[in-house]
């Protein structure tokens, strides 16, 4: 999570129609059974093959980019942990979770640790009774290549959705007019046996900031079904909202075709009232109730309830805004007994760091306890 960029976006013009079939290959990986799986976790699992590839719809909701959590000293993965936290979340009532995001720790992982943590969230998703969640796997590689290697692994790990960043290190030498990003996303999603979810986080990738007209337009593909807009551009959401509801086949607000979520909790109802359809926000992680809650009052037309809620929900955002994984896993620790450290080399946080975290998280989670 960072601070929002909101410049302006020219606004969509693409109304061509498009199929929302997900592309599911046959196929069998050693990650897909307890028998045959590389964890290295003593979390006791009965999933079966089958509960890993099934369709699992992105349907409008609180989507939670989760934590990776590291074992004390070693930094190994700590795979006990990721498990018990994902399933905290399901029980909560959240509509799905995401690994490899930001708040993932993904660029401190190796592909197979990619792998690990993902499997481990299915697994312990399926046995703890959550097989019809849907997991989200960020891809998002500097290169086409290892993008689509990416999305192949997260659907091996037991993904369903592919979560990619456009490229951005040679972005001074991309063709003009956007031209290379849509090259990127459509060569990912042609290959990808995973639909994917386009990720704009200008903080991310050096500024880059992808425009409601390249997202509508990338809308098109059969195998891009969303978008994340962690820019904090309410105008942008809305212009995309509009655009791909216009496209789709039929629409059903209860099973959207292309499905536009905001970035962070700090703007829900504002993402709701522009057309969007919920929250892909690491906020979720400490009071996923919240946030769920304040959702749900708007959509239930309590919007002066939904309000005072969103207020609450968006200071204990700014501070892991601030604070970044850092700041989110201290909260964790703080409130709820676990979370640890992030991966070398971010530092560890100081005594007063630690301290002006609880506090600044103190009024979200009295609020999530009353819930």
């Amino acid at each position: 999570m960072a601070p929002h960029n909101d410049a302006p976006s020219p606004s969509g013009s693409f109304t061509a129609g498009f199929n929302r079939i997900p592309f599911r290959p046959l196929g069998s990986s050693s990650l897909m059974t307890g028998h045959d799986s590389p964890l290295s976790s003593s979390y006791s699992t009965t999933s079966e093959a089958s509960d890993f590839h099934m369709t699992r719809p992105l349907v409008p909701g609180v989507y939670v980019p989760t934590m990776c959590f590291f074992e004390k000293g070693t930094e190994d993965v700590d795979t006990d942990t990721i498990a018990r936290h994902a399933v905290r979340l399901a029980r909560a009532g959240v509509t799905g979770l995401a690994t490899q995001g930001s708040n993932g720790e993904a660029v401190h992982l190796t592909h197979a640790e990619r792998q690990l943590v993902t499997s481990t969230t299915r697994k312990a998703l399926n046995d703890s009774g959550f097989s019809h969640m849907p997991i989200i796997v960020g891809c998002g590689s500097q290169s086409t290549r290892e993008t689509i290697q990416y999305c192949r692994e997260a659907w091996e790990a037991g993904g369903d959705y592919a979560l990619v960043l456009p490229p951005s290190y040679y972005a001074t030498l991309f063709a003009p007019a956007s031209e290379t990003i849509i090259k990127y996303f459509t060569a990912v999603a042609d290959a990808s046996p995973i639909p994917i979810i386009i990720y704009n986080f200008p903080g991310a990738v050096g500024g880059l900031d992808l425009s409601s007209d390249i997202i509508v337009r990338l809308a098109e593909h059969h195998n891009i079904v969303g978008v994340k807009l962690t820019c904090g551009n309410t105008g942008k959401l809305n212009r995309v909202a509009a655009a791909t509801r216009k496209m789709s086949k039929t629409h059903d607000p209860k099973n959207p075709e292309f499905l536009v979520l905001a970035g962070s909790a700090d703007f829900s109802i504002q993402a709701l009232v522009a057309g969007g359809h919920g929250i892909l926000a690491g906020l979720a992680n400490i009071a996923p109730k919240a946030c769920i809650r304040t959702i749900e009052l708007f959509n239930q037309g309590k919007h002066a309830e939904a309000q005072e809620m969103q207020e609450v929900v968006a200071q204990g955002d700014w501070t892991a805004i601030q604070g970044g994984v850092v700041g989110v896993k201290s909260g964790l620790q703080s409130w709820l007994g676990y979370g640890g450290y992030a991966r070398s080399p971010l530092p560890k946080p100081t005594a007063e760091q630690e301290k002006k975290w609880k506090e600044g998280y103190r009024d979200l989670v009295m609020l999530e306890k009353s819930l």
